[in-house]
């Protein structure tokens, strides 16, 4: 029998190594503290420093992330830096657009530069032809003597041409649409050069405030104005300019005084051309409509409104 006080006492001790472990825990949570502040602090700054038509931008995209795709405008990918919204021209300017609608503004912006390009062409054209109708009256020893009653210069609405009367070398015989065999001579030289440019005229009477005795019940001025301008739309064509140049011929008879402060002095009775750019073209058509491009005053004939006696213009 053994005596059991003999044996040999052993102690089994285990070591467990969990101390370890969670020793470094800590590190790990304060990697992901000091990432979730600087990511709090970097949205903080962003918002401070982001414009308040952009946040609202971020507001919406985050509402209904598809508009911006569908409709296109300002959204989240909008700034105010110098390329908005992304592309690949750094001097464009457009914000978030649909591909549609910025072809559409491009299309716009060079329909517009060719039109402003078309206009400072035109005013060149006119500007030469106002030369050339100078000169050639300049040159002509028969006509050189009634320069001074040619007055050309740019308007608005094209190159206006004016042949006014002066007290003692009318353009017109007394209350007539006849003309002086100068101012026939003048208006072929005109209409010989106007075949230069493709615009179309537009001619308009002119007359004095002096009445006739019958005053604007029977044969007025605007008879009388009427018919001096279709006679000088003749004698444009004679010279040899196209008829269908001819957009439109009336009378004003004294409506537009070359002199206001002297309604009676002879300057007011005078014949305006207007060799008319393509807006003022385009305003008249717009105006009257293709079916009616010239006045009825140029149907009117002098043969048939012949003036009364009384009355001198």
């Amino acid at each position: 029998m053994s005596d059991d006080s003999t044996r040999p006492i052993v102690i089994k001790r285990i070591k467990k190594g969990g101390a370890g472990h969670h020793g470094g825990a800590w590190k790990i949570a304060y990697a992901d503290f000091v990432t979730a502040m600087m990511a709090f602090f970097l949205l903080m700054w962003l918002l401070g420093s982001t414009a308040q038509g952009d946040l609202q931008g971020i507001a919406e995209y985050f509402q209904n992330p598809l508009k911006v795709g569908l409709q296109g405008g300002s959204g989240s990918g909008d700034s105010s830096s110098i390329l908005k919204g992304g592309g690949k021209d750094l001097t464009r300017q457009a914000g978030q657009v649909k591909k549609g609608e910025a072809e559409t503004k491009d299309k716009r912006f060079v329909q517009k530069e060719a039109s402003l390009e078309f206009q400072r062409k035109e005013r060149e054209s006119l500007e030469e032809l106002k030369g050339r109708i100078e000169k050639a009256i300049g040159d002509n020893p028969q006509l050189s003597p009634y320069k001074s009653q040619m007055l050309l210069d740019i308007t608005t609405e094209g190159l206006r041409i004016q042949i006014v009367d002066e007290q003692n070398r009318p353009m017109f015989d007394s209350s007539s649409a006849d003309l002086k065999p100068y101012t026939r001579d003048i208006l072929r030289q005109i209409g010989k050069a106007l075949n230069a440019v493709p615009n179309r005229v537009s001619l308009t009477g002119h007359t004095d405030a002096l009445q006739f005795a019958g005053g604007d019940r029977g044969f007025s001025n605007w008879e009388l104005s009427a018919n001096r301008a279709n006679a000088s739309r003749r004698e444009l064509i004679a010279g040899g300019m196209d008829e269908s140049k001819v957009l439109r011929v009336v009378g004003g008879a004294s409506t537009v005084l070359f002199d206001k402060n002297d309604p009676l002095n002879p300057v007011n009775r005078r014949i305006s051309i207007i060799v008319m750019n393509r807006k003022a073209e385009m305003a008249i058509l717009q105006e009257e409509g293709p079916e009616s491009e010239v006045s009825a005053a140029d149907e009117a004939s002098p043969e048939s409104l012949k003036p009364p006696s009384g009355g001198k213009h």
